[in-house]
């Protein structure tokens, strides 16, 4: 009946899965339960990555938690010279990405591989990049049921690994590499507090379509490298 509230058996699927497919900066990714699917913010981040790496030739990119691939495909699609490298814990996800590499033709362009976050990695790289799960258990609660029922909660839930990704991001960005990462609604002062207190500096916020600071980015300094 009309009126009624919405039972969780009855959450609409969201769109992206229903028509398996998402438009990410003009590519077009294949979109399924094994990965979050790719906002329009999110496009704000690659945009800040891009705007740092205009004058660098041929980049050393490295994508935290790809997922679907989004970030690191636009990369590789928006930068001919880029050198992408994209990680994710989660064996499903890579497997979409993968899918999303050769769909889109850029499959020679970026290298996958699994891991926990930085683990294992090793650089230099001039840009570390990272959407992460970002939200606490808690929040779960406020979401859409669309999003709860039907997005891996691996991509949703984490709480402070952006300051993670920021510290351990120190023994592989190149010096005077610049690490961009995506944050919750209210998290991005905090965050740049974190980044500045790990030496990072030019330590800013940029807002999303919805004029919410959403990406959180920091250059880390040669003398900083230098003396690690």
């Amino acid at each position: 009946m009309a009126g009624e509230p919405l039972h969780r058996a009855d959450a609409p699927e969201p769109l992206a899965y229903v028509l398996g497919e998402v438009s990410f900066r003009g590519l077009v990714l294949a979109a399924d339960r094994r990965a979050f699917i790719p906002r329009p913010g999110t496009e704000v981040v690659v945009d800040r990555c891009l705007r740092h790496l205009r004058d660098v030739a041929a980049p050393r990119v490295l994508d935290v938690g790809t997922g679907s691939g989004a970030i690191a495909l636009a990369m590789a699609s928006e930068h001919s010279g880029a050198q992408v490298t994209a990680v994710d814990v989660s064996p499903d996800a890579l497997a979409l990405a993968r899918e999303n590499a050769l769909r889109t033709g850029l499959a020679d362009r970026v290298r996958f591989r699994q891991g926990d976050l930085l683990a294992g990695l090793t650089g230099p790289f001039d840009l570390v990049v990272s959407n992460p799960p970002y939200l606490p258990f808690e929040a779960l609660d406020r979401l859409e049921l669309e999003t709860t029922l039907y997005e891996p909660r691996v991509a949703l839930v984490g709480e402070r690994l952006g300051a993670r990704i920021a510290a351990e991001a120190r023994d592989l960005l190149a010096p005077d590499g610049r690490l961009v990462l995506e944050c919750g609604a209210g998290q991005a002062a905090a965050l740049a507090r974190k980044l500045r207190s790990l030496g990072y500096e030019s330590v800013s916020a940029t807002s999303d379509p919805g004029g919410r600071d959403r990406v959180v980015e920091g250059l880390f300094p040669s003398s900083f490298a230098l003396a690690a």
